[in-house]
């Protein structure tokens, strides 16, 4: 199943005298999940497509918004 965003818990050994990490999270980019780009895809209009940087909204990916930034 597609999600955007993956995340893990790296492992932290009893031994280790550094406190635990917590979950590590990264973005995936959805054309890892398109096997072909099939004929006749929806597209955005030119304009659109030059403000989002792509042409088919299936490949659109923003970057996720990050508390505290404006």
């Amino acid at each position: 199943m597609y999600t955007p965003i993956k995340c893990f818990q790296p492992y932290h050994s009893p031994l280790d005298p550094c406190p635990p990490k917590g979950p590590i999270c990264y973005s995936t980019p959805p054309q890892l999940y398109v096997g072909f780009q099939q004929p006749g895809l929806r597209q955005f209009s030119l304009s659109e497509a030059l403000c989002k940087g792509t042409l088919w909204p299936c490949f659109y990916d923003p970057y996720p918004v990050v508390k505290g930034e404006h």
